[in-house]
């Protein structure tokens, strides 16, 4: 937990109740005064030397306290999504009927969504909803794999392929690169960006606009582990697979619709999850402390929540954080011989739920402390074995869950680099630079290949 000076509160209760108490300079930290307290004549109060308030104190110097002190900028980031996604629904589901034509809906038959780091993240929670809404088989690829491995072998007719690929900042370059060679077989490319005067949106024949409103609380200068643009691209494939569904007749319109508004409520369920959760990852967090490396288990949609979440670890802590599917925990970090890593299983509670208890069960039997992330009304959230339960609200459909799912494991990880005093992306230092993405990694100049080589 963070740590602040506090000015002067009421006494709410007890033998000190009715007085004013001036905290001398202390801190707040654990949810504990750190100080002295002086009544506000001068006078330590009742109690004695004012150097052991009562309990019922604590709550009332950490709810001033809190009050007092100005949440993260990741945290400021994460409580903004609820209202981001009411502001970009209506806009995002406009730009995609304008630019996925009732024509090229109804010639796609297979979709490839392909991005890196977050916008990768997005594509493999959107499997399901293009699978089951839009009727598609959909592969989410990360965009090396997809372009250099895979676009020399696209299955024919290419015409009846889509690609979408991700970039917030449309600087990507195996982004651009993928996007471009896929384009250069034939297949019909969309970039999705928030960039239009990106390189990405340059060489796409069709772009979807994924631009945030302003969010004054960020300084120009500071970078913070991506929330917004993350939930914005995951809101732009979920409402593509609507949008995809509903033009080819797998969905009616009432149905199309019906999912619209779905997605618009979920913005009401992000915000409900957020104050459900947040105080308890927080405690967790600081609980916790000890640890250094974290495991996130998800399957399904939430395969694609689980190497998220390590991802927010990884830039806002630093810590070592792994993603695995949850079946896969079992047969790999089973064996693993740290008995005490945190281990945070992701459900929405619908076809994972089975399972995922029996993870849950198996990993706290060798020592692992368990963090259960599922809707209260869950099974798992009644059953599994856990050391910690970080609640979601129970989303309407498993296909959108990663939209509440994230949320648990973003709030850890910000309460996780307040606790440890880390800043985020390790202020870029040791080596590293936020030029051209990352500086010595390359990210938006690594070198582009002209077309690859099917023959060797």
């Amino acid at each position: 937990m963070g740590h602040g000076w506090l000015s002067a509160i009421p006494v709410p209760c007890g033998s000190w109740a009715g007085l004013w108490l001036y905290l001398e300079p202390g801190y707040i930290c654990g949810g504990r005064f750190f100080g002295r307290c002086v009544c506000a004549n001068g006078r330590y109060p009742p109690s004695g030397n004012g150097l052991n308030p009562p309990n019922n104190l604590y709550q009332s110097f950490t709810t001033v306290q809190e009050s007092l002190m100005p949440r993260s900028l990741m945290h400021q980031e994460i409580d903004s999504v609820p209202e981001l996604v009411r502001v970009m629904l209506p806009r995002l589901t406009d730009a995609i009927s304008q630019i996925i034509t009732p024509t090229l809906s109804r010639q796609i038959r297979r979709v490839y969504v392909t991005g890196c780091g977050d916008s990768y993240y997005a594509g493999l929670t959107s499997k399901l909803a293009f699978e089951q809404l839009a009727g598609l088989p959909c592969e989410p690829m990360p965009a090396m794999q997809f372009g250099r491995y895979a676009t020399p072998f696209l299955p024919a007719p290419r015409a009846e392929l889509l690609t979408l690929a991700v970039s917030v900042s449309g600087k990507v370059s195996r982004t651009v690169e993928a996007l471009r060679l896929a384009q250069h077989e034939g297949v019909t490319a969309v970039a999705i960006t928030g960039n239009p005067h990106s390189p990405l949106a340059q060489v796409a024949k069709l772009v979807l606009q994924t631009t945030l409103p302003p969010f004054p609380q960020k300084p120009s200068d500071q970078v913070v582990p991506g929330m917004r643009s993350y939930v914005a691209s995951q809101l732009a494939l979920f409402l593509t697979a609507i949008h995809l569904g509903e033009q080819r007749g797998h969905l009616t319109g009432a149905q199309a619709d019906g999912y619209r508004h779905d997605l618009a409520h979920t913005a009401n369920l992000m915000a409900e999850t957020i104050e459900l959760c947040d105080p308890i990852a927080r405690e967790t967090a600081v609980s916790w402390t000890d640890a250094d490396r974290f495991v996130w288990c998800g399957t399904g949609p939430n395969y694609g929540t689980a190497h998220f979440c390590a991802a927010k670890i990884i830039e806002a802590s630093g810590d070592t954080a792994v993603a695995q599917d949850t079946e896969e925990w079992a047969h790999i970090q089973y064996f693993e011989k740290q008995p005490h890593t945190p281990t945070f299983l992701i459900s929405a509670g619908h076809r994972d739920q089975s399972r995922t208890v029996e993870i849950a069960t198996a990993a706290t039997h060798i020592g692992r402390r368990v963090g259960i992330i599922a809707p209260a009304t869950s099974l798992i959230a009644r059953t599994a074995h856990k050391a910690a339960y970080l609640p979601v609200a129970l989303p309407l459909h498993e296909c959108f869950s990663p939209l509440l799912t994230c949320l648990p494991g973003a709030l850890f990880a910000a309460w996780r680099a307040e606790t440890i005093g880390e800043p985020y992306f390790r202020a870029f230092g040791g080596g590293r630079s936020s030029t051209g993405g990352g500086g010595i990694s390359r990210i938006q100049t690594s070198d582009q290949i002209d077309i690859p080589d099917r023959n060797s």
